[in-house]
């Protein structure tokens, strides 16, 4: 099983296949994906490579963290496990009117 790495700081002309080659010098790339915002189409300046096995991933932060690629220079690291986002206005929706105090009879 691949491990999954975090390469950040990318710049707008950076591709799939840019990372793809710069990471298949240090071992066998599994795959790669480049981020792009939903909205404009444009990179959103991070994406994420597999590497074939942790070996290589830790060969890959070690050569590829800091290094240039094309105006810019790179963060490699091991990507973190997503994190679940909660959707909605938060909180527990409750309805209707519910009564407030209710009067005792004596």
């Amino acid at each position: 099983m691949g491990k999954k790495l975090y390469v950040g700081n990318l710049g707008s002309s950076i591709t799939r296949e840019m990372l793809e080659t710069l990471f298949s010098t240090v071992g066998k790339v599994e795959s790669v994906n480049v981020i792009m915002d939903k909205y404009t189409g444009q990179p959103r300046g991070f994406g994420f490579v597999e590497m074939s096995n942790n070996q290589e991933a830790q060969e890959a932060i070690n050569k590829l963290n800091g290094q240039s690629l094309g105006d810019r220079t790179i963060t490699v690291n091991e990507a973190r496990a997503e994190e679940r986002r909660g959707g909605g206005a938060g909180g527990a929706r409750r309805g209707g009117f519910g009564g407030g105090e209710r009067r005792r009879r004596y």
